[in-house]
């Protein structure tokens, strides 16, 4: 069966989404038990005769199984954030909570808090800061502080307010109330430790309602975090349209600062129904039970706007979920089938941020992204390097999309200039970023740019110079692309860096230079040069110096470059002596104003390789020179270690000394001219 499970995932291959491999398995609704859900803890209570037989806890990170009392039917029931309070809700007025320890379990004294509100109904409650408690109902909200040592409840904060029913981020610590007659009133708190603060209140637009029938429901409603900036993710059926005919969209709010929230983006469904929604990897996902399929928006990706709202379209064609296949025991112990799930049952229960419950089955998922798939069907190349960008742990798939890009050259060819100025502007703003870092204050002339990277730069993929010329610029299948359009996509990457400012390094250079030289175009390399599109370094002096022996002009070219960047005068010495241009080397010397500075003895052991016995005496000269002038002795000192080259000279020229000074000073002269 596994091995058909393989075929099934070869065949199927445009799935870009699945179920996550190992569902949390818990024991499904029966007439004795009742599942209940805790989204801020992603925990599956299981609770048995009203816990008498036992309550079961199935959550990512805990298994426990405990027993209480029967006190009537179990309405909810959550642990605390340190999971050491029980608070289960069994009335419409009141929360109990019983003290729990992972050693001794349940404490079965319990202590209880009504809701403050007379005749007030409890709609539910979530745990937000430590052990405080926030109980809405449909009076207002009231937050409290639980004190498990004491065994008591103390309020903390509360607010009065009509409430038809609430949504609450876990992630963001945001609640929604939705009030008014028609509920198309919301109101959003923050809820912080000890406190709660009012956002802005707004009213979502509504078509005609049916009487006693409000204009927005809870299951219409989500709340995530997209992009670290959270977001009611509202749907909305096309005003006086029937639900099964019409189409229906999806309006995106953001929060701003926690203080105002902004209608900013609108995603077009173009079908009606049932739908859910979740969130993966700050995409939102939009299921749609008739047909069976799901559809995958990405807000930071651009639109079409219509001044104020941002209207997004899915990002490829809806596709369903991936088939699921539950393992279930088979007719002996050691058998296992696989029993195909169905999927978008009306069983289904969708939680944010990306949980799929099937109560009658037992199981939680959690749905996952395949980019795999995704990376096959979104055909247009710079939408799908800026949706990969977006994604986390995608940086492997978009070096690999990158690199497909190159073997599809030229086909690929207009769209490069585009995809490289979209990864450079992140890399700038991350160098940006990183000065900023380092020197404690926003760079003045790019205050603007550091704001923008805040917001949205920190959501994408950086691909550095490192990164492009390590798997990508320098892995160019030579037999199959053209060289100069290899040329061509190494100097649009330069210019793609230079336009961001950033500054190239001397490797992507070098890879110019080695490319044309393989390709014989000098003409091409004297320009690029000779016009600076490939800037100084000595690295690429050196590998200029390394290419005299293809391109003899290359030799002048380095030089030239090293006298350019100035701070090469030890690189130029040795090229000039590595040559046997000795005088050329000294004038150079003269004219940086080393004279003082330079080795004697690399100079004379140099003079002394040419065997020419004219050009050392004109060496030695000098540097007898520069010792009078230093030392106001003719001598070398000890340290110089000069005292091979003195013998040589003398024995070259002792007794013919005088005779040659004429000669001598003339070339001292020219050597220091």
């Amino acid at each position: 069966m596994p091995d058909m499970e393989g075929d099934d995932r070869e065949k199927n291959d445009d799935y870009y989404l699945e179920l996550s491999p190992d569902p949390i398995r818990f024991e499904s609704v029966s007439c004795l038990t009742n599942v209940f859900f805790d989204d801020s803890k992603q925990q599956v209570f299981a609770v048995r005769s009203g816990g008498v037989t036992g309550v079961l806890v199935k959550g990512p990170d805990q298994n426990l199984n405990f027993r209480m009392e029967d006190k009537g039917p179990v309405i909810s029931i959550k642990f605390s954030p340190d999971m050491n309070i029980l608070a289960i809700q069994r009335t419409n007025t009141s929360v109990e909570f019983v003290n729990y320890s992972s050693v001794s379990g349940l404490d079965y004294a319990e202590y209880s808090q009504s809701c403050k509100g007379k005749n007030a109904t409890i709609l539910g409650f979530v745990w937000t800061h430590g052990t405080e408690i926030l109980v809405v109902t449909d009076h207002g909200v009231e937050l409290f502080q639980v004190n498990p040592e004491k065994r008591n409840v103390r309020a903390l904060k509360c607010l009065s307010l009509g409430v038809n029913w609430f949504v609450f981020c876990p992630k963001s610590y945001l609640v929604l109330l939705s009030s008014g007659t028609i509920g198309n009133q919301i109101q959003a708190l923050h809820v912080t430790p000890g406190n709660l603060h009012k956002l802005t209140k707004f009213e979502i637009e509504h078509g005609v309602t049916k009487p006693g029938k409000l204009a927005v429901s809870e299951r219409d409603v989500a709340l995530a975090v997209l992009y670290g900036t959270p977001c009611i993710i509202l749907l909305r059926h096309q005003p006086g349209a029937n639900r099964s005919i019409g189409t229906a969209f999806v309006y995106v709010y953001t929060v701003h600062k926690m203080m105002t929230i902004k209608k900013s983006h609108m995603l077009k469904l173009d079908v009606g129904g049932r739908f859910a929604i979740n969130v993966v990897d700050n995409l939102i996902i939009v299921h749609h039970q008739a047909s069976k399929t799901s559809m995958i928006f990405d807000i930071m990706l651009s639109g079409v706007s219509d001044g104020t709202v941002m209207h997004h379209t899915n990002i490829t064609t809806a596709k369903p979920i991936k088939p699921f296949n539950l393992k279930v025991p088979g007719a002996t112990l050691s058998d296992q089938m696989y029993q195909p799930c169905q999927l978008y049952s009306p069983n289904w229960v969708v939680f944010q941020p990306n949980i799929i419950i099937d109560v009658k089955l037992g199981c939680l998922w959690y749905i996952e992204l395949r980019l795999e798939t995704l990376v096959k069907l979104i055909t247009d190349k710079v939408l799908l390097v800026e949706f990969l960008m977006h994604r986390s742990n995608a940086k492997q798939i978009l070096i690999q999309v990158l690199q497909s890009f190159m073997n599809q050259l030229p086909v690929s060819l207009m769209e490069m200039p585009i995809i490289f100025d979209k990864l450079n502007s992140v890399y700038r703003n991350y160098l940006e970023s990183e000065i900023q870092n380092q020197m404690g204050t926003p760079l003045q002339n790019n205050v603007k740019n550091v704001t923008i990277l805040t917001d949205n730069f920190k959501y994408k993929l950086l691909l550095d110079q490192s990164d492009m010329y390590s798997h990508i610029l320098s892995k160019f299948p030579e037999d199959t692309i053209e060289p100069k359009m290899i040329i061509w996509v190494l100097l649009e990457y330069i210019r793609s860096l230079a336009e961001h400012g950033i500054p190239v390094q001397h490797y992507l250079h070098e890879l110019v230079i080695t490319t044309l030289v393989h390709r014989k175009a000098y003409y091409q390399l004297h320009q690029l040069l000779q016009y600076h599109v490939v800037a100084d370094s000595k690295p690429l002096a050196c590998l200029l110096l390394s290419l005299e022996n293809l391109y003899p002009a290359a030799h002048q070219l380095a030089l030239d470059m090293l006298k350019r960047l100035g701070n090469a005068h030890e690189e130029i010495i040795e090229v000039l002596l590595s040559k046997g241009h000795i005088l050329a080397a000294l004038r150079y010397v003269r004219s940086a104003g080393m004279a003082d500075q330079i080795s004697a003895r690399k100079f004379l052991e140099a003079a002394k390789a040419t065997d020419d016995a004219t050009l050392f005496h004109s060496v030695f000269k000098f540097f007898e020179q520069r010792n009078l002038r230093l030392h106001n002795t003719t001598a070398f000192t000890k340290g110089e270690h000069c005292q091979p080259y003195v013998q040589y000279f003398k024995y070259l020229f002792q007794g013919t000394d005088n005779e040659c000074n004429s000669d001598t000073n003339s070339n001292v002269t020219t050597i220091s001219s």
